[in-house]
Formats: structure tokens, sequence, C-alpha cells
């Protein structure tokens, strides 16, 4: 008798730890984790090539300003030779990442976050250096979290038979042959897709002045599913010398468009409201939103603009989003933005009236409205010359809200938290820092 009850409290016992574990795992799995990113400083204040380190906190505890974490002394390594460029699932649960240069570079892994420090490898490791090199430039399409699309490009100048192109003479140089790679990943098998390389030409008369694309990124992928928008940065040589040249006139802005999912028949669209580059820099550029695709430009000598590609595959000229008549700036330069699924967003910024700090031009986050084209500086978040956001990566979405860090290079902040809707902003958990580090993002 006293066996089976032993027994019997026994069996009970183990169910009662197992529904517990359920339990604690339900909410693990329930909880909007918030992923906040730190570089740490390599050689010089801010240039981040220390390494990046990721801890996470749960969304309540990221809008608490009683709460404290330290990335720096306790927070996860990212595997990366110089700064991370992490991506996010939709939910938050999940962080992808392809090392950037050194024995790893292009080395892909996933992790799940599981809060604090603690990211769990998951799935399996796949390398796409012999692709895309060892310091890819990729991001995570938003297709379900399903695919995430690398890209490069090679150039070559090209000249008669007369020259070389070490020995360029007057009357040699014919044109800059850009080539462009992109593959794309399978994020949920670690599986490569697809690899496609192709030409990318710019007109006979831009190619003629010795315009060529020399960098791309960001690709982005249509509503519609069947195209891939991919920014590009225009260079420049001198024709008569083959020589670079760096005083050129900016030209109107300009994507490449090619067919998705063959990676085929690549074409380039221009703008004629905004000049400059759309291929951003460690942030995502471009955002499908409400059936069009909204890209950001930088280097425009008219301030920074947010253009529109229509379902059409084309440039909509009608949409005009000039910052600096926005913000009522000059030489505004959008370093990274994200808009929320309502048409509204955060934009981190710099301009002409940029204070200069540790480690470059002071940074500022504005909120900004797709629909309307208006943004306004977010004043209650406070600013100072060493507040540099030049290298931001991530803003985390949490259904209207978006989530940001704040913290100058080498010393302390907080994260803050934006409602899109009401442009309402709480002051959220302290973000410690260490010398001449900074925070990049959350996601």
């Amino acid at each position: 008798m006293s066996l089976a009850l032993s027994a019997l409290v026994l069996t009970t016992s183990c169910s009662d730890d197992d529904s517990s574990d359920e339990k604690e795992e339900e909410q693990l799995e329930d909880t909007r984790w918030i992923t906040v990113a730190g570089a740490r400083m390599g050689s010089n204040p801010g240039d981040g090539n220390g390494g990046t380190l990721i801890y996470s906190i749960s969304a309540e505890d990221a809008k608490d300003p009683t709460k404290s974490i330290a990335p720096f002394d306790n927070g996860f390594i990212v595997p990366s030779n110089r700064t991370a460029r992490l991506q996010a699932s939709e939910d938050g649960n999940t962080i992808f990442n392809i090392s950037y240069a050194g024995d790893t570079g292009g080395n892909y892994s996933k992790y799940t976050v599981k809060g604090d420090q603690n990211f769990t490898p998951t799935g399996s490791e796949i390398s796409i250096a012999p692709y895309v090199g060892t310091a890819p430039r990729w991001i995570k399409l938003f297709d379900g979290d399903k695919t995430g699309c690398a890209v490069y490009v090679s150039t070559e100048h090209q000249v008669d038979d007369n020259g070389t192109p070490d020995d360029v003479t007057d009357d040699t140089y014919l044109r800059t042959e850009a080539t462009m790679g992109v593959l794309t990943l399978d994020l949920e098998n670690s599986l490569i897709r697809n690899f496609q390389e192709s030409s990318i030409p710019l007109s006979a008369e831009e190619e003629a002045q010795g315009y060529y694309i020399s960098r791309i990124d960001m690709p982005t992928l249509n509503a519609a599913g069947d195209k891939l928008y991919i920014g590009a940065r225009l260079s420049k040589v001198d024709p008569a010398t083959g020589e670079s040249d760096n005083g050129y006139d900016i030209l109107a802005s300009k994507t490449i468009v090619l067919d998705y999912p063959s990676l085929l028949n690549p074409t380039v669209i221009t703008s004629t409201v905004g000049y400059g580059n759309t291929n951003g820099y460690r942030s995502i550029n471009s955002f499908e939103y409400n059936g069009a695709v909204y890209q950001a430009n930088q280097g425009d000598p008219n301030g920074s603009h947010i253009l529109r590609i229509g379902a059409n595959n084309q440039y909509d000229d009608s949409y005009v989003f000039n910052l600096d008549d926005a913000l009522g700036v000059e030489d505004a330069y959008i370093l990274a933005w994200r808009p929320a699924e309502n048409g509204k967003g955060v934009l981190a910024y710099r301009h002409a009236g940029s204070a200069e700090g540790a480690a470059g031009a002071q940074g500022y986050f504005a909120l900004i409205d797709l629909n309307a084209r208006t943004a306004q500086k977010i004043d209650a978040i406070p600013y100072e010359p060493d507040f540099y956001l030049f290298q931001y990566q991530g803003f985390a979405v949490n259904g209207t809200e978006i989530f940001v860090t704040e913290a100058p290079v080498g010393k302390n902040g907080n994260i803050y938290a934006i409602e899109t809707e009401t442009g309402e902003v709480t002051k959220g958990a302290e973000l410690v820092n260490v010398e001449g580090s900074h925070y990049i993002g959350t996601f």
C-alpha cells in the first residue's frame, strides 16, 4: 500500500516538474524580446571594430527605467571579426548573423533568443563566402523570415588595344564593367537557394563620362514577390586619365531591378526626384509598405529624400518627401530608418548643423509619416555631440511601437520606446557603456 502511494507521489511530482518546465518554455516563447546590440571599440572611439555583443530584454522591461543592462560586460559575443550586421525575425525570437571578415567571414548562423545573454544556436551553419566573399553585404527579406539575400559588385576598367588598366593614356579608357553577384539563402534550412552573376551597365552617355556602379546593397522584395530591388552607389573615373574622379556631379538616384526568384534580367531605374546613393550603409535602407517600396537616399545635394518605387517597378516621381524641407534643416543625411505597420516610423539622421563628436557627426532621431510626408525631431530623447549614429543598424518594431537605443560613445544611456501613432516617447532601461564603445540598435 505504501509502495503504491509512493509511486503515485513520485509520478505526480514528475508531472508537476514537466508542467512547470512547459509553462516556463511557453512564457519564453510568448515574450516579445528586444535584443540590444553594442559595438566595442577597436583602435578608436566609435569604430566598432572590437566586435559585437548582444543582450535581450523583454519589451516590458525594456520600457522600465529602473532596469539596467550591461551588454559589454556580460553580453553574448556575436561571431564576427568586425561589427556584425545582424537581422532579427519579425517576432524577435530569432537572431540571424553572417560573420563579417576574418577567418569566419561569410559564415551564416542563427540563434534562438532566450533572454539576457542566452542565445541558443539553432539549425545548421553554412558559408556563403565562396559566392559573395568573406565580408558579404546582406539583409533578410520580408517574406516571413524565410530568405536572406547577399550581394556584391566587382568592377574592371576597360580600355582599347593601345592601353592597359595600369597604363591609361588619352582616349584609351572605354568604360567600367560592373559585375553583380546576388545570392539567396534559405534561412530556415541553411541552404543556398540561388546565385546569379550579371552585368549592370549604365547608359552609354553616363559610362562615357566615367560613371559606374561601385557598390550595391539592401535588396528589397516588392509586394508582388516577383521583383527584387537593389540599391546602388555610383563612382566615377576621369576618362582622360582613368584615375578616380572625386569631384564629380552627383547623378540621379538609381536602383537595380531584377526578376525574383530567378535573379535574372537586371535593369536600372532612375529617379527624377532624388540624387545620390540608395545602397545605405549597415541598416536596411528600403521597405515595402502598402504595395510600394520606400527607399532612403544618401549624399543628395538637396538633402536626403525618401523615394517611392511603385507597383510598376518604376520610381514614382509624383512622390516627393525631402528631409531638409520636412525637418527644417540643411543637408539632411538619413543614416538609418524603419517604418512600423502603420506607415509611421523612426529615422536616424544628421545634418549640416550636427556637432562633431568623438567618433563623427552627432545624430538625431525623427518621427516620420510616409503618407503625410512629414518628419519631426524627437525632442524627448537627449542629444549630445558624442551621440553617434552612423553605424546604427536596428529598430525593433512591436506593432506600432519602435524601440531605439540612446547612448553617446563611451557613455551610459537608455532604451527609448516610441509609439508612432501618438508620438509618445517612453524612457526605458539603462544601457551601461564602456570606454570608446557605442550601441548600434535594437532587434
